[in-house]
């Protein structure tokens, strides 16, 4: 399972929620970010249940206030860099 999440924090906590995030092995990729969201964030568990947990996980946060998490559909696109 994969998918990415969007997060927005308490303004000044971006760096240490970044840091904190880091530690969390089903983070594959991390991001911080301008604009409406202050975090992006790329997500892969082989649990199915891994991605409800790790955004549970995150709305339990003292200084994450917002989420958003975007599902990959599989099979349909992919990273341009794959081989077709």
């Amino acid at each position: 399972m994969q998918a990415y999440i969007l997060i927005n924090c308490n303004t000044g906590s971006e760096t240490s929620v970044i840091a904190e995030l880091r530690k969390i092995p089903e983070i594959i990729e991390i991001n911080g970010i301008w604009g409406k969201y202050d975090i992006f964030i790329k997500v892969k568990t082989p649990d199915p249940d891994g991605i409800e947990l790790i955004t549970k996980r995150l709305r339990n946060h003292p200084d994450i206030t917002d989420t958003f998490t975007m599902h990959v559909l599989y099979g349909q696109g992919g990273s341009i860099d794959q081989e077709s």
